[in-house]
């Protein structure tokens, strides 16, 4: 069976699939035909969460604004101070308010209530005769309450509509012990909400692509207050009340194009039109699924090796790092040489991690597109000397001798990155040392053939199989058998490598036998004269390596 399986799994899985698939058709269906008897309900719910919305911006709204400016602390009544008010309300000025006002009920301090425009920014007794009344009447019960002298429960925003022209949000502040001290609050000003608040929350409540709705909103006497008379006068679909504020104002939502029974018989054809395409791209996907698998589980086993790699990589060099502070704390050096030598061993470790790190940063700006290089004239010389200069400590420290084969005759100038080049061939005496064997012999040669200046790293270690060599230069690949499977490593040294050899306009290429040891080449173009510079400068470094996996 399992062999069955693994032989026909493509049509094992269509039938697996197909099956379900007609018998979940068919009560698609069904279930189609029971939504199209419901839908008209469902929209009537659907419209409804909308106007719900309205409401919620408004309560938060005006939440915010009185939780802000009305927070007073409890010291600003027991200071004797209403300058302090007059400071907090100026900095804490609200929006859609007439006036905001504060009361103390603390004996022997300030009393009466004051008044702060937020228009004049002046501070005060009450002039408008109406407001004054409507606070009043706000205050009544919370006097009352601060005659008893109880203790009081936790308090929000208490809003008071007795007087719809002249609506407050009071915020009573009390002591640690629950007794009132006083009451800050807020007269709302209709206007300010019937021409902005209201409309800016319709609009960001309904949705930009349902412009078949319609909204209308009536104030406390029936007027309408937005939206068309003539729309208005149409059967609403559903219809509420603003619970926190304006409760008297009624909000109605319907459709200008097509009833909910319109509605829903065009979304079950809909319906059942994309229950048939669902049906065939589920078949059309079932083999890219079941292809994908394959490589799922193998991008997770890579992902697993990378990591495993990486963090293998970033604990050898921290860990030296780690042991020769030690030693340089403990006083182990006891001289100069001894402490310049630890130093020297310190400063290769961080130049190796340093390293790593950075080709992680790389290739994350090579998948990305942002890596971008300087090409400038470059003297590969140079380059060489001194990124065998900055490696020779760790190096001599694993017992490798190194040989600088310098050409013959000096070499023209290329067009590079200094810095990028002198990262690949770090990578490639990293790779070189890593698969050495037993063998402590590199040499690094430079040398001019056919337009090209050639780089060459050889070691003389375990050497890579013919097969392995095309793939080495893709990103996380790593040899699967022998030696080179055992040294550690994150698999994206010879990928940089790779790109970096591309963007400067050349290669790199890899002549190998295993047991005989490896050549990488670095082929670089001779800078380009006059004539052919503007050329070379047009022209932009390549995306990121392919994954030919």
């Amino acid at each position: 069976m399992n062999r069955l399986v693994g032989r026909h799994g493509l049509w094992v899985g269509f039938v697996a699939v197909l099956l379900p698939l007609g018998l979940l058709l068919a009560f698609q269906y069904r279930w189609l035909l029971d939504l199209a008897a419901t839908s008209a309900a469902a929209e009537r719910s659907y419209l409804r969460n909308y106007l719900e919305g309205v409401s919620a911006r408004v309560e938060t709204f005006y939440r915010q604004q009185a939780e802000r400016s009305l927070n007073l602390p409890p010291h600003v009544f027991q200071d004797d101070d209403p300058e302090l008010v007059a400071r907090h309300f100026r900095r804490k000025k609200p929006d859609g308010a007439k006036l905001l006002f504060a009361v103390n009920f603390v004996a022997g301090r300030w009393s009466g209530i004051l008044v702060f425009d937020p228009l004049t920014e002046l501070f005060g007794e009450p002039a408008d005769v109406s407001m004054a009344r409507a606070v009043s009447i706000a205050l009544a019960p919370w006097k009352a309450a601060s005659d008893r002298g109880s203790p009081l429960p936790a308090q929000r925003i208490v809003v008071d509509e007795k007087d719809p022209s002249n609506r407050v949000l009071i915020n009573p502040v009390t002591d640690d012990g629950g007794v009132l001290l006083g009451v800050a609050g807020m007269v709302v000003d209709s206007a300010y909400f019937a021409r902005e608040l209201l409309p800016a929350a319709i609009r960001k409540s309904l949705p930009a692509a349902r412009d078949n709705l319609y909204v209308t909103v009536r104030d406390g006497e029936g007027r309408t207050v937005y939206g068309s008379p003539a729309v208005a006068a149409r059967t609403s679909e559903v219809a509420g009340r603003i619970p926190f504020l304006f409760s008297d104002w009624t909000l109605a939502l319907g459709n200008l194009r097509r009833t909910p029974e319109e509605l829903a018989r065009s979304t079950f054809a809909l319906n059942l039109s994309l229950s048939a395409l669902l049906a065939l791209a589920l078949l059309g996907g079932l083999t890219f699924a079941l292809r994908a698998a394959s490589r799922a589980m193998r991008l997770s086993r890579m992902k697993s090796d990378f990591v495993s790699n990486v963090s293998h990589e970033l604990r050898t060099p921290l860990a030296s790092i780690r042991v020769f502070g030690e030693f340089l704390r403990l006083g182990r050096a006891d001289d100069e040489a001894k402490v310049r030598e630890y130093g020297e061993y310190i400063e290769t470790e961080s130049r190796r991690l340093t390293r790593l790190v950075n080709n992680i940063l790389d290739f994350s700006r090579i998948e990305s597109g942002a890596k971008r290089y300087e090409l400038l004239p470059t003297d590969l010389t140079e380059v060489v000397a001194e990124t065998l200069a900055s490696l020779r400590v760790g190096l001599e420290h694993q017992g490798f001798d190194v040989r600088y084969l310098l050409p013959p005759v000096a070499l023209p100038a290329v067009r590079a990155d200094r810095q990028a080049l002198g990262q690949a061939l770090a990578n490639l005496l990293d790779n070189a040392v890593k698969y050495s064997g037993r063998s402590r012999q590199v040499s690094v040669g430079l040398e001019r053939r056919n337009g090209e200046v050639l780089v060459t790293v050889r070691d003389h270690g375990i050497g890579i199989a013919p097969d392995e060599q095309r793939r080495i230069f893709d990103r996380f690949h790593r040899v699967s058998t022998g030696l080179v499977h055992d040294v550690r490593g994150s698999g994206l040294g010879l990928s940089i490598v790779s790109h970096i050899a591309r963007a400067h306009g050349g290669s790199v290429s890899v002549d190998s036998t295993p047991g005989a040891g490896s050549t990488f080449t670095l082929h670089l173009p001779v800078a380009a004269g006059p004539e052919e510079r503007t050329a070379a400068d047009g022209a932009g470094a390549p995306g990121p390596p392919p994954d030919d996996r």
